[in-house]
């Protein structure tokens, strides 16, 4: 979508939401939809004023312009109109209005102050009345509306269109992306019987890394020189929990282990690992087209990767039949591959697995399943979000091989819970059992010597 369009397409949704509200006898809230705090007249000339504006922009040249260029042009018109309206304005009152107008036409309109706050983690629109957001690891509602359900497509049009994708009727979901690499879910009628919903996951301003983790406690020490040395001596890493549980935030810390001199290929639904090594090609899969046609899933991809010449392959999420690809692909020489699979705890990850390799149409038996799991593992690492919204690693575990016809795990590091303090707080504490993992020789013969004393059973910080 062209500036030009989406200047128009604005102005438009401005005069349709506010003559709807004009002609509806319904109660306007005391609180504008704004987080900056507009009064509802403000509110009603910041409509007025956006539409003088387009009138007076030529259009014609708006692809065109240089975009510091253009701005500076805008703000010296939007100013030009409040001095016109002659509406007693504070500084700050001008500035927000400023600020207001710009969200509309470049921005993400009513939504965009959020996506500049450092402690909101998810934004979820629910319908153009109602959007919580995630601080802390905690909802909580605000009081940002849209103007009515044309308005919030305005925006989710505005965010799909730049990714290449499309949603409308025919093809009411959509996964997409922001620039800063958040993640975009939007559902619209008629699979959404409310209205349009909005979801953002979003990315801190800077990935966090395993020092971060520590220092937040979500991780011990001794966790992080085993999970850290895994990486460098190119085991094979599986990361399991729940959604929002911090599986992508660990992989991307675990990622800077991966030697600067590996070619590595990201492959995800939707593109959100953030590798800081100079060799990483990143490979995105495709929705159908309208037609139908043009669908490109992640199995594809991984097939596809194993032709590029990868040292690694890390697939952002197994969700799929690309399960058994992603295994045959680490038990044939593609060592320190890394992924991250939806489960509620290890051994209920190494089951998903299981039911995920059913999807690929290949007839295997139960047991060729499980060895093609435990060939291919070396490590479980569990995250989970605890009650009071705290992301923890809450287990490591290693596959050690075969037991008849169960895959053998052993529990390393774990997370223990004692109970939950007056001001739900979750208080625990993280332990190593006692158990030497088999593969601290392998560990050894890479050149990495861990300390025995972080496997003794005892507290560990």
């Amino acid at each position: 979508m062209s500036l030009r369009e989406r200047i128009q397409g604005k102005a438009a949704a401005s005069t349709n939401g506010r003559d709807k509200m004009a002609n509806s006898t319904t109660t306007v809230p005391e609180s504008r939809p704004s987080t900056q705090g507009l009064s509802d007249r403000q509110y009603g000339l910041k409509a007025r004023i956006h539409r003088q504006m387009v009138e007076r922009l030529n259009l014609a040249s708006l692809d065109m312009a240089d975009t510091e260029v253009l701005l500076s042009h805008i703000r010296k018109i939007i100013s030009d109109l409040i001095e016109e309206e002659r509406i007693p304005l504070t500084d700050t009152q001008r500035a927000e209005l400023e600020q207001e107008i710009l969200n509309e036409t470049f921005g993400l309109g009513p939504i965009e102050p959020l996506l500049h706050d450092p402690d909101v983690s998810d934004i979820l629109v629910n319908t153009y009345r109602q959007v919580f957001v995630e601080r802390f690891g905690r909802l909580e509602p605000t009081r940002v509306q849209f103007d009515d359900d044309e308005h919030l497509m305005k925006f989710i049009d505005r965010i799909v269109s730049r990714v290449g994708r499309r949603i409308d009727e025919s093809s009411p979901m959509v996964d997409a992306r922001l620039p800063d690499g958040s993640r975009v879910n939007a559902i619209i009628p008629p699979l959404a019987l409310d209205g349009p919903i909005l979801s953002i996951r979003r990315f801190g301003v800077r990935t966090l890394d395993m020092n971060d983790l520590l220092e937040n406690g979500s991780i011990s020490v001794g966790m992080a020189e085993l999970v850290q040395s895994t990486v460098k001596a190119r085991l094979n890493v599986l990361i399991s929990g729940g959604t929002g549980s911090g599986k992508t935030t660990l992989l991307n810390a675990l990622s800077a282990s991966i030697p600067h001199e590996e070619r590595i290929v990201t492959i995800e639904d939707a593109a959100e690992l953030q590798l800081l090594q100079p060799h990483v090609v990143r490979l995105e899969t495709r929705p159908a087209n309208i037609e139908g046609r043009g669908r490109v899933t992640q199995r594809e991809l991984v097939r596809n990767a194993l032709r590029m010449r990868p040292d690694r392959i890390v697939v952002g999420e197994v969700r799929g039949d690309e399960v058994l690809d992603m295994l045959q692909a680490m038990n044939t020489g593609h060592d320190g591959s890394i992924t991250t699979v939806h489960a509620n705890n290890p051994r209920d990850a190494l089951h998903r697995l299981e039911a995920l390799m059913l999807l690929s149409g290949v007839n295997l038996p139960t047991i060729a399943m499980r060895q093609q799991i435990s060939s291919g593992l070396d490590l479980v690492i569990h995250v989970a979000r605890l009650s009071d919204g705290t992301r923890r690693l809450t287990s490591v575990s290693e596959i050690v091989g075969m037991e008849e016809d169960v895959v053998a795990m052993q529990e390393i590091f774990r997370f223990v819970t004692e109970g939950i303090a007056e001001d739900g707080r979750v208080v625990g504490h993280y332990e190593a059992t006692g158990i030497r993992p088999k593969c601290a020789d392998r560990l050894l013969t890479c050149g990495i010597d861990l300390a025995p004393e972080i496997f003794m059973e005892a507290h560990v910080h």
